[in-house]
């Protein structure tokens, strides 16, 4: 049951993540460097944010890297609170969503830093190397 439970978080964070990298892509990324730039974040971090948030979604649904990319995404998640959600609170202003989602988020990919990938390109490579 856990293991299932693995796959589903594994699989819909990836999916959410894939979500939002086409978001970002589709609104055009100097959109998004002049909204990052606006709120005081580096404007060219909307060309490693981007495709990281894609890519790192892919790569989770299919279970590649999954540590690493769960990692990877943590950190981003934490320059997304600190950046640009701490100031509007835990749930927001009503002009801008709080940072609740992205604690939960955090606590998943954690989870998937630790534990075993069941149903994964993660666990067909383990399984070579033990064999």
């Amino acid at each position: 049951m856990i293991k299932m439970v693995s796959i589903i978080m594994r699989v819909v964070l990836g999916i959410i993540f894939v979500f939002h990298g086409v978001d970002k892509f589709q609104m055009g990324l100097s959109y998004v460097e002049a909204w990052f730039s606006s709120i005081g974040i580096p404007g060219f971090l909307a060309y490693v944010v981007a495709p990281v948030e894609l890519v790192g979604g892919i790569l989770l649904i299919v279970g590649l890297f999954t540590r690493y990319v769960s990692g990877l995404l943590v950190i981003i998640l934490i320059g997304a609170i600190v950046t640009a959600k701490l100031s509007v609170g835990l749930l927001g202003n009503g002009q801008m969503a709080g940072y609740e989602l992205d604690l939960g988020f955090i606590l998943v990919l954690l989870y998937l830093v630790v534990a075993e990938t069941p149903l994964s390109i993660d666990r067909l490579f383990m399984n070579k190397r033990n064999a």
